[in-house]
């Protein structure tokens, strides 16, 4: 059951990109695989600077420096992705719009959300 969350996840995810890609000038995504390879890319750099950083400099961190995190993984991203093309500011614009996005739509299950709060 697990696993059909984080395909779920990385699908619903991939959909935020997309519309992400139609609302913010100097960020597009060339389709859904695109998005979706996308998706798993921004994840991995993430998992990778909270490995060496810590939770809090990791996009998934609050605050500026999460902020300026989720941006510059998006923009290192294109690097990695065909058919992405991101600019500095349209890094800085997505994150801004995915973070908005995030306060609408939950990024974790209400297992891992419960498991989260007895660390």
């Amino acid at each position: 059951m697990q696993f059909l969350g984080h395909v779920v996840r990385f699908i619903i995810s991939a959909i935020v990109l997309m519309i992400v890609g139609y609302i913010v000038p100097q960020f597009s995504v060339g389709g859904f695989w695109s998005a979706l390879f996308l998706a798993l890319v921004i994840a991995a750099l993430g998992w990778i600077i909270e490995g060496i950083f810590g939770k809090r400099v990791t996009p998934f961190g609050r605050g500026i420096v999460g902020f300026l995190a989720s941006a510059a993984v998006i923009w290192i991203a294109q690097f990695i992705v065909g058919n992405v093309e991101v600019t500095w500011l349209g890094a800085i614009l997505a994150a801004l719009v995915i973070g908005i996005i995030d306060l609408f739509i939950p990024v974790s299950t209400p297992y891992e959300a419960g498991r989260e709060k007895h660390r």
